[in-house]
Formats: C-alpha cells, sequence, structure tokens
C-alpha cells in the first residue's frame, strides 16, 4: 500500500452489523452509532465527531437497498478480479474491461487477450490447461444477491421482486452491464439464511453458458433484535443497578407474549440466556444483556449518581 493511502473501511463493520443484515438491522444499527457519536452528545470530542461522520459515510454506502446492492455486487466484481483492477465497478467499465473478463470467465478466456465481439482469444486452439472437454462448457460467474422480507412475509410465502446488475452480452457478443429485475417464489416457513439456485440468471460466457444467481433470503428480525448465523439474538435492556444487584426485567418475546425474566446478580453485559423454541417460526432465542440508557436523568438520580461515585462505584 502506497503512503498516504488507507484501505477503505467496511462499512458494515462500522455499522457493528454482519453482511447477512436486513436492510431494517441496518437502519437501526445506523441510528443507534448517530446517537452515541452525534456532536451534541459529545461536545468538543473530535474523536466522536470522526467516528460520527465514518458512520454517515457507511451508512451512505449500504442504508438504502439500492446503493447497497451497488456496493456489495462491486465488491464481489472486485474480488473476482484481484483487487478491482481495471476498474472493476459497474460504472466505469470502460478501460480494462478485456483484462476483467479474461479473469472472470475461466472456460478458455484466462491467460490471452479477450476479445470483447466474440471469437477464440487465441486464434485458434486454446492452451492445453484451458481446454474444455466436449461435453463440458465454460459457465459465467455465479451472482449474490440478497432479498429482504419481513416475519409475516416468510410466515406466508408468496412471490417477490429484486434487483441486480449482471453482464450479459449483446447482439455483437460484447459484454455489457444490464439492470435485472426479476421474480421468485417463496414458500410459506422460509428460514432466514436460506439460499435459492436461480439457473443460468448469473453472468453470461462469451462462449458458453451463464452462471448462477444466489438468492439469499433475509428476514428482518424486528427491533431489538438481530440475526447470527441461524440464531436469533434479542438485546434485553437492563439498569445497572439490577445487572449488579439481581432482579427482573420484562420481556417482550417474538410471539408477542410478555414476561418477566430473572436477572441474576452481577450479571455481565453481553451475557446470554438461550430459551428454546422462544424464535421465529419454533428457533431458539438467545436474550442477550444490554445496558439500559438513560436520555435524561433526573435530580433524585444525579444526586444517588454522586454518592456512588464517592464510594468508588
Amino acid at each position: 500500500m502506497e503512503a498516504g493511502i488507507m484501505a477503505e473501511k467496511d462499512p458494515y463493520q462500522v455499522l457493528g452489523v454482519s453482511k447477512g443484515s436486513t436492510d431494517a438491522e441496518i437502519k437501526r444499527a445506523f441510528r443507534k452509532k448517530a446517537r452515541q457519536f452525534h456532536p451534541d452528545r459529545n461536545p468538543g470530542d473530535a474523536g466522536a465527531e470522526a467516528k460520527f461522520k465514518e458512520v454517515q459515510a457507511a451508512y451512505e454506502k449500504v442504508g438504502t437497498s439500492e446503493s447497497r446492492r451497488e456496493y456489495d455486487q462491486k465488491q464481489q466484481m472486485a474480488n473476482m478480479f484481484g483487487g478491482g483492477r481495471g476498474g472493476a465497478s459497474f460504472g466505469g467499465m470502460g478501460g480494462g474491461l478485456e483484462d476483467m473478463l479474461g479473469q472472470m470467465f475461466s472456460g478458455g478466456m484466462g491467460g490471452g487477450q479477450f476479445s470483447s465481439r466474440g471469437g477464440n482469444p487465441f486464434g485458434g486452439q486454446a492452451p492445453p490447461r484451458q481446454r474444455q472437454s466436449q461435453t463440458q462448457r465454460p459457465k459465467g460467474s455465479d451472482i449474490n444477491v440478497g432479498i429482504d422480507i419481513t416475519l409475516e412475509q416468510a410466515e406466508e410465502g408468496g412471490t417477490f421482486s429484486f434487483t441486480f446488475k449482471r453482464l450479459k452480452s449483446n447482439s455483437i457478443g460484447a459484454m455489457e452491464p444490464k439492470s435485472i429485475t426479476m421474480k421468485t417464489k417463496l414458500e410459506s416457513g422460509v428460514k432466514h439464511g436460506t439460499i435459492k439456485r436461480l439457473k443460468g440468471q448469473g453472468h453470461d460466457h462469451p462462449e458458453g453458458e451463464a452462471g448462477d444467481v444466489l438468492l439469499t433470503v433475509r428476514i428482518d428480525a424486528g427491533e431489538g433484535r438481530y440475526w447470527e448465523g441461524g440464531l436469533l439474538i434479542q438485546e434485553v435492556q437492563t439498569a445497572y443497578t439490577t445487572l449488579t444487584l439481581g432482579g427482573k426485567v420484562e420481556v417482550k418475546l417474538p410471539s408477542g407474549k410478555v414476561g418477566l425474566l430473572k436477572v441474576p446478580a452481577n450479571t455481565k453485559i453481553g451475557d446470554r440466556r438461550r430459551m428454546s423454541k422462544a424464535g421465529l417460526q419454533g428457533g431458539d432465542l438467545d436474550l442477550e444483556f444490554v445496558l439500559l440508557e438513560t436520555e435524561k436523568l433526573t435530580k433524585e438520580q444525579k444526586k444517588a449518581l454522586e454518592a456512588l461515585k464517592d464510594t468508588g462505584l
């Protein structure tokens, strides 16, 4: 890396979410981070101001379904092309397109100059390591796409639309990026993280068949919840005194039922309690203790905290 050039930060890491998070979860994470580092809450704190700007920049990249789709697919293209050399983004596929396609299409295209108008790039027979058997045709690359649905939609199933970009061969054999909108049917009770393979809907190959689309289902877990792989996590906001001394806290489960959860003394932030079959669609649910944030303290609370401060707490 050249001096003075810093690696671009992953917006998902900046926002504290996974790439499999739903759009709604990303928005909630942004709001939480923005409140935490907002200049009004941190007057004169240059570090907090820098974090606030960083969070804003990250949200601009993945905060909407359209911007997120663009970012994800640019990253996918960059990974395929060894770090994005040659202008890997869809917005600038002019210079370096031939080289990029040569890397992208493994079936008889690598190692030589690629003509976007078709034809054998080697002027005859492909090198031995690139030859394809009579029964095996070269294939374009697969495309990873996410589709966000609500819990109600997951339970009911139905037909849903999604949009993505693919490289498509035109009438003269040149490869061009195209925006594609498709519909797919999801069965009732579909699980979060389910991957549906759509044959032949991926990137075209100039000398073979198209790749596939790998469609990942992302179910919005709702406010205060998030996914960790296939496991649903629900945050339980708990006061510091309850965490330290023990007590009970009210919890509303995904089913809508409300109950009191016992909190043992000396519970730490991040500790979890698992509830079998209490999650979405009969799955398990992990209850994670987080500190209850108080926006504004009363005079009595301030006085009590001052007294605690004097005791060393």
